[in-house]
């Protein structure tokens, strides 16, 4: 039997637990358990009941991964960033196990579990530039190393996904907003003349909120009577725009990078918002122009999972990069990794 190491994430509202092989970065086990369904008739996560729930998912996965515990070598658990009440449910797990077999502990960053999704189950390539879209963030990376991450954009405001979520809930699409936007998307015509964030500026940075208020305005228009045609247009335009927001930073990204003589050649887009196909699409296109290879994680390890966080938490094992059980805290925001 392999030696292994137990991933726990709990950062938002999903609950995940897998066993990742600590020499050949072996996908043993893995099992996420959503709650869409529950946060969905509030139009967005609620924290209080996200917390519950992973109190009741985490040790049904648990249970199942219990004839490996003696193969395990260390149990690793997503600690920043995220809502701290769904986090202290993962780690507080994560002590127990740690403690009742004495086990050493590592924590994770989040945000590295996303841009190790594209490596799973193999080595990890560097350097690289990495585009992080998702409910939370937004962000621009430049990875050199696994200890060095510099974040070069961010989002002022709204992360790409939050603002999917947003426009989805104005137009009352349900949730989660990305998937269902960009459905109706697909059936629509950009017809609507919206706003391009910061398109005059060469600032290296992102926003959508003033996006996502031209969509309200627009809605207004119509005294929020909705129909399909009006939904999937506006849906349609939205994205196009949102979209060629990420394009027009990453284009001066990608100009910075061509003219070091060391820059990256490969690229990597992550997190929950990037299993949008016409995003992809648009960053195909950009990297063959600039001869860079894109890396994608695959569509089912896009969100939140604990894959991802034990592929980093190999990465940390083999530096010997362990946490003190008392003294291991959340964090549900960061500014560096």
């Amino acid at each position: 039997m392999q030696d292994l190491i137990l991933s726990i994430e709990s950062s938002c509202d999903d609950s995940s637990i897998a066993l990742t092989a600590i020499d050949t970065y072996e996908l043993i086990f893995h099992q996420k358990i959503s709650q869409e369904t529950e946060h969905s008739a509030f139009g967005g996560v609620v924290p209080e009941l996200a917390s519950r729930l992973h109190a009741e998912s985490l040790p049904l996965i648990l249970e199942k991964t219990k004839p490996y515990f003696k193969s395990l070598k260390a149990v690793a658990v997503t600690n920043e960033p995220g809502l701290n009440v769904t986090l202290l449910e993962g780690v507080m797990v994560a002590k127990t196990l740690s403690y009742a077999l004495n086990l050493p502990l590592i924590a994770v960053n989040h945000l590295k579990g996303h841009l190790y999704s594209l490596f799973l189950q193999k080595e990890a390539v560097f350097p690289l530039g990495v585009l992080l879209v998702s409910g939370g963030h937004t962000m621009l990376l430049e990875a050199e190393s696994f200890e060095k991450i510099n974040i070069k954009a961010q989002s002022l405001d709204d992360s790409f996904g939050e603002s999917f979520d947003k426009v989805a809930k104005m137009l009352s699409l349900g949730y989660p907003g990305g998937p269902i936007v960009e459905s109706f998307a697909k059936k629509g015509t950009a017809r609507f003349e919206l706003p391009i964030p910061l398109r005059s500026k060469r600032q290296l940075a992102f926003s959508f909120s003033g996006l996502k208020n031209a969509v309200r305005l627009e809605i207004e228009k119509v005294e929020n009577s909705l129909n399909k045609s009006f939904q999937a247009d506006l849906c349609a335009s939205f994205q196009k725009c949102a979209i060629a927001h990420l394009m027009q930073k990453c284009k001066i990204f990608f100009e910075e990078n061509a003219r070091n003589t060391k820059g990256w050649k490969y690229f990597g887009v992550v997190g929950g918002a990037s299993a949008n196909l016409a995003l992809r699409e648009n960053i195909l296109e950009m990297c063959n122009f600039y001869d860079v290879k894109l890396l994608l994680a695959p569509l089912e390890f896009c969100s939140d999972n604990a894959a991802m966080i034990g592929r980093v938490a190999v990465e940390s094992y083999k530096r010997e990069e362990f946490s003190v059980i008392d003294s291991l805290q959340t964090r549900p925001r960061i500014d560096t990794f």
